[in-house]
C-alpha cells in the first residue's frame, strides 16, 4: 500500500469516529460520563488536525485511548446503547493506533468494519432519510465519505462527517427521550 492509500484509510477511519461521536455524546451525558467523552473527542480532533498538517500530541492521543477503555467499562450495561458505545470506543482505539507507523495496513479496514458493527447493534429501530436502520445508514456514509474524500479532499470530508454526525445525534436523542 502506498502513502496515498494510507492517508485515505486514516481519513476514513477518523470520519468513522466523528460521525457517531455525537450520538455517543448524548449517551455519555445520560450516564454522567461526559468528561471521558470530551477527552476521547480531543484525541479524535488531534488526529483530524494531524491529517490537516499539524503535529500529533501523544499525551492527548494516550488520554483518548485510555478514556475509550474507561468509557466502555463504565457505561452502564442497563442503559440503552451499551453495545453501540463499546463498538464506537473500538473505532476510536483503532483510530489512535492508526497514527502509529506501520499500523495502517492492519487497522484501516478494521476501523470501518468496527463502525459498521457498532451501528448494527443500535438498540432500536430508526429511520434516517431513506434508511431503515443505523447499519444501512453507516454503510452508505462510509461509501459517501470515500467518494467525497477522493473527489473533494479532506475539508469536504470533515464537513460531511459533521453533517452526518448531526443525524447520529438525533438518533441518540430519540433513543434517550
Amino acid at each position: 500500500m502506498g502513502e496515498t492509500f494510507d492517508a485515505v484509510g486514516e481519513a476514513l477511519c477518523r470520519a468513522a469516529a466523528i460521525r457517531p461521536g455525537s450520538a455517543v455524546q448524548v449517551l455519555s451525558e445520560q450516564a454522567s460520563l461526559r468528561d471521558p467523552y470530551n477527552l476521547i473527542m480531543a484525541g479524535v480532533g488531534n488526529i483530524v488536525a494531524f491529517l490537516d498538517g499539524q503535529e500529533l500530541d501523544d499525551d492527548v492521543l494516550g488520554s483518548a485511548f485510555a478514556e475509550s477503555w474507561f468509557l466502555d467499562a463504565r457505561y452502564p450495561a442497563e442503559f440503552a446503547g451499551h453495545d453501540f458505545i463499546r463498538g464506537w470506543t473500538s473505532v476510536v482505539c483503532l483510530a489512535v493506533v492508526l497514527t502509529k507507523p506501520k499500523q495502517q495496513d492492519i487497522v484501516a479496514a478494521q476501523c470501518l468494519d468496527f463502525a459498521s458493527k457498532a451501528a448494527a447493534v443500535w438498540p432500536s429501530a430508526i429511520r434516517i432519510g431513506s434508511f431503515g436502520s443505523l447499519a444501512r445508514f453507516e454503510l452508505a456514509c462510509q461509501q459517501e465519505t470515500e467518494d467525497q474524500l477522493r473527489k473533494n479532499g479532506l475539508p469536504a470530508l470533515w464537513e460531511l462527517a459533521e453533517v452526518r454526525s448531526r443525524q447520529y445525534r438525533q438518533a441518540a436523542e430519540w433513543l434517550v427521550a
